[in-house]
């Protein structure tokens, strides 16, 4: 199962965290894994080239199953990108709860 883990302060996604796989298919023909990874990607290489603050990003490019992402911007074009990789987040968690959960946490 991946768990995604969203930190929160007024509001504000502060950070992300991402460990596990999904498990739903073998590997190359997951489509959860594929669609998680496909908006966490996105959202890491948008921060970088679009936003003012660079993100700090920890993974294991190894063995895969985690992702941290801190020191992320505050700036209204930086949380709206976070906003929209939690949206779609929790929109592949509904559908697939099996393999994926979200949680919340307000810091």
């Amino acid at each position: 199962m991946i768990k995604t883990a969203f930190y929160l302060k007024d509001q504000k996604i502060t950070r992300f965290k991402m460990t596990g796989h999904a498990d739903f298919a073998t590997e190359g023909l997951d489509i959860v894994c594929a669609g998680v990874s496909a908006l966490a990607i996105n959202t890491v290489n948008s921060l970088e080239r679009f936003t003012p603050q660079v993100p700090q990003v920890q993974s294991d490019n190894v063995n895969g199953g985690y992702l941290e992402v801190t020191e992320v911007g505050m700036d209204e074009k930086s949380q709206l990108l976070l906003a929209a990789f939690q949206n779609g987040i929790i929109d592949i968690a509904e559908r697939y709860d099996q393999y994926i959960e979200v949680k919340m946490f307000e810091i």
